[in-house]
């Protein structure tokens, strides 16, 4: 048994966040997720991450590196150290993590212009300034908020169906 002595600061800082975890447990804001891939031919050699983002795209990238790191995303059963390490075909990729469940995004009227749209896809032209997504500090006024608003459909989609920029 080992024992760590805390300062009162760091002690209580811990402590909310235990409670924190805690409450989010026992109030269900925690969704499990529990998804698996084999790596096709066509991303064989690619960086773990990169196959992982092909994969599984309801999922950032930086969310599937962190996964990674932490062991919750394994290679053929085995965590891996560096998410730059190659995949070969037919490498199995899964993923058991604990994703915290987040808030509703609600629709906003906001302006955006699109570009082309169907029945299944709609292409988008962001303007400057306008946030991607609600996150840290910024809840509304953003284009997924707008995305809902024109698109109800898309509200059971990850991300309400935001898939990625073109530009990059």
């Amino acid at each position: 048994m080992r024992v760590c002595v805390l300062p009162p600061a760091l002690f209580w800082g811990l402590q909310e966040i235990l409670d924190s975890i805690a409450w989010q447990l026992l109030n269900n804001q925690w969704e499990s997720i529990a998804e698996e891939a084999k790596v096709p031919e066509d991303l064989a050699g690619s960086r773990l991450d990169q196959a992982a983002a092909r994969l599984f795209p309801n999922y950032s990238r930086a969310r599937l590196q962190a996964w990674i790191l932490s062991g919750q995303l394994t290679v053929n059963g085995a965590a891996v150290a560096r998410v730059r390490d190659p995949v070969a075909e037919g490498d199995e990729l899964v993923i058991r993590a604990e994703l915290e469940v987040e808030g509703e995004t609600e629709p906003q009227q906001l302006a955006f212009d699109v570009v082309y749209e169907d029945a299944h896809i709609a292409i988008v032209h962001k303007p400057a300034g306008l946030t991607v997504h609600p996150g840290a500090g910024v809840a509304s006024g953003t284009l997924q908020n707008a995305l809902l608003h024109r698109y109800p459909q898309t509200a059971p989609l990850p991300r309400s169906g935001l898939v990625h920029r073109l530009d990059k």
